[in-house]
C-alpha cells in the first residue's frame, strides 16, 4: 500500500539556543507567575507566548507585532519541539501581541517580575554582584506631546530639543553588563533625581547590601551620597563643579602644587603585561551628615584627587589647538581686504574679538589692546561736494598671551575629584580610578562615552 510522504521544510536558525537560554534564564514560568491571565485564555501560556515573541524579536531583529504570526507559521514543528507543546500561529496574532503588552505595561506586576527574575538569575549564574553601574540616556523621536504620555520635550543631550524625548535610567552589574533595573521614564525630567529610585529599585531586586553604586557627576547630589549611606552601600562618582567650585578644588591642589603633598603613582597592566602609569593623585576626607527619612546620617567621605594623565595631555593638545586658531581668527580682525569688515570703531572691534575669545574658551588667557590711529585729510572741491577736512579712524587689535596666566590653567590640567565611602582597605586609591571607567573610557581621561543618542521613530 502506497502512502503520500510529506516533506515539510523550516528554517530552524538560532531559535533552539535562544530558547533554551530563556528557559535557563526561567523567563517563561516567572511571567506566567506575576503576570496570570483570564480564564478565556487559550493556547499556550502567556510567558510561552512572549518568550517565542522576544525569540522573534532576537532572531529576526524586528520589533512590529503584525511580523510574528507569519513567522511562527512557518516554523511551528521547530517551535513544538522547543517548547513541548502544541504551538498555533494564531497564539501570536496582533490581539494576543497586544494584550500581553497591555498586561506587562502594569508597574507594580512587572517590578515584582523584574526582581524575581533577577533573584534567579543570581542564583542560576552564581553570581556575586559587587558592583553596579547606573546611568540615563534620552530617545528621541517625532512624537506629538500629551499631557500624559512619556514622550515631553527637555534638555536634549542630543541637542534636539525641537523633538520629544524619553528617558531611560538603566543599572547593570560590572563587569557582566547585565541590567538589573530598567526605568523608563517621562523626558522632561532631570537626571539628578532618577538615581535614588534606581539604587531602591536595585536593592528590591538584588537584596543584597554593600553594593558598590558608580555613576557620574548627576549622582553626586548630596541627597544621593546619604540615600546610599542609610542603605549600607557604598557610591563612587565625580564631584561637579557646582559643588566643587575652581576656588576650593585650588585649595586642594595647592598642597600638590608647593610640594608639601606627595602623590601616589596609579598604574594599570598593558596587553603585553608591562605596567603603564595612568594618573596620580592622594585622598583626604570630609565630614558629612545629611537627613534620610527624618532620621540625621553622620559619615566620612573620602575625597579622592585625582590627575589624569592622559587627559591632562589630551588638553594641553586642545589648548594649543585653540590658542592658535584663535589668534588666526583675530589677525583676520585686523585685514583690509575687498569683503572683509573694515573696523573705524574701537567698541565694534572689541565685541568682534570678545566673540571669537569665548568661542575659543580663552578668557582670561590673552590681553587684547586696541590701538585708535586718527588722521585728518584735506578734501578739495568736487562737484556739489564742498572742500573741507576729512577725520579718518583707524582701529587695530594688538594680542598678547598672558603666560601667568596660560600656566595657571595648564597647572589644573586632568584633576578632578571622586567622592566615595567605601573604606580604602575595601576600594584602594587605584582600584577606585580603574573601577570608575572601563579601559576605552581611562584611555580617554575619565571622560564620558559620548555614544549616539537613541533615536526613536514612529511606524
Amino acid at each position: 500500500m502506497n502512502k503520500n510522504l510529506t516533506i515539510t521544510n523550516e528554517l530552524v536558525e538560532d531559535i533552539p539556543v535562544l530558547l533554551a537560554q530563556m528557559e535557563r534564564m526561567g523567563i517563561q514560568p516567572t511571567l506566567d507567575e506575576y503576570f496570570p491571565t483570564h480564564g478565556n485564555w487559550r493556547g499556550i501560556s502567556l510567558g510561552w507566548t512572549s518568550a517565542i515573541w522576544l525569540t522573534h524579536i532576537l532572531s529576526q531583529g524586528d520589533h512590529r507585532l503584525n511580523q510574528v504570526e507569519d513567522w511562527a507559521e512557518k516554523r511551528l514543528e521547530t517551535l513544538e519541539g522547543c517548547i513541548g507543546q502544541a504551538v498555533r500561529a494564531l497564539d501570536f496574532s496582533d490581539d494576543r501581541l497586544e494584550s500581553i503588552v497591555l498586561a506587562l505595561s502594569d508597574d507594580q506586576r512587572w517590578r515584582e517580575f523584574e526582581a524575581a527574575l533577577n533573584q534567579h538569575l543570581l542564583r542560576v549564574y552564581d553570581l556575586n554582584p559587587e558592583r553596579v553601574r547606573l546611568d540615563s540616556t534620552s530617545a528621541s523621536g517625532y512624537w506629538r506631546v500629551t499631557e500624559e504620555g512619556l514622550f515631553q520635550l527637555g534638555h536634549s543631550k542630543n541637542h534636539r530639543p525641537d523633538l520629544p524625548q524619553v528617558k531611560v535610567m538603566l543599572s547593570a552589574l560590572d563587569p557582566l553588563g547585565m541590567p538589573v533595573a530598567t526605568q523608563v521614564l517621562s523626558g522632561e525630567r532631570a537626571d539628578n533625581p532618577l538615581y535614588i529610585p534606581a539604587i531602591a529599585q536595585v536593592r528590591e531586586g538584588v537584596k543584597q547590601e554593600g553594593l558598590l553604586y558608580v555613576g557620574d557627576c548627576k549622582m553626586a547630589a548630596i541627597g544621593t551620597r546619604a540615600f546610599t549611606q542609610a542603605g549600607g552601600d557604598f557610591y563612587l562618582c565625580p564631584l561637579p563643579a557646582v559643588q566643587l567650585p575652581n576656588t576650593e578644588l585650588e585649595s586642594y591642589l595647592n598642597p600638590v602644587w608647593s610640594g608639601e603633598q606627595p602623590l601616589t603613582s596609579i598604574y594599570r597592566q598593558k596587553q603585553d603585561g608591562k605596567p603603564e602609569q595612568i594618573a596620580e593623585g592622594y585622598e583626604r576626607t570630609e565630614s558629612l551628615s545629611a537627613v534620610v527619612d527624618g532620621k540625621t546620617i553622620d559619615w566620612i567621605e573620602r575625597r579622592l584627587v585625582i590627575r589624569s594623565l592622559q587627559q591632562a595631555k589630551m588638553a594641553e593638545a586642545g589648548l594649543q589647538t585653540r590658542m592658535k586658531n584663535a589668534q588666526a581668527a583675530l589677525e583676520v580682525l585686523n585685514e583690509r581686504k575687498p569683503g572683509r569688515t573694515h573696523f573705524r570703531d574701537v567698541e565694534l572691534l572689541r565685541q568682534a574679538a570678545e566673540v571669537i575669545v569665548k568661542k575659543h574658551r580663552l578668557e582670561g588667557l590673552l590681553n587684547l589692546n586696541y590701538e585708535e590711529q586718527i588722521k585728518e585729510r584735506w578734501l578739495q572741491r568736487y562737484g556739489e561736494r564742498p572742500a573741507g577736512i576729512r577725520v579718518e579712524r583707524e582701529v587695530r587689535l594688538h594680542i598678547e598671551v598672558d603666560q601667568e596666566a596660560v600656566n595657571k590653567a595648564r597647572r589644573r590640567f586632568g584633576w578632578r575629584v571622586y567622592v566615595t565611602n567605601q573604606p580604602g582597605e575595601q576600594l584602594s586609591l587605584t582600584q577606585a580610578v580603574l573601577a570608575y571607567r572601563d579601559e576605552y573610557l581611562i584611555e580617554r581621561g575619565f571622560g564620558r562615552l559620548k555614544g549616539k543618542p537613541l533615536s526613536l521613530t514612529p511606524m
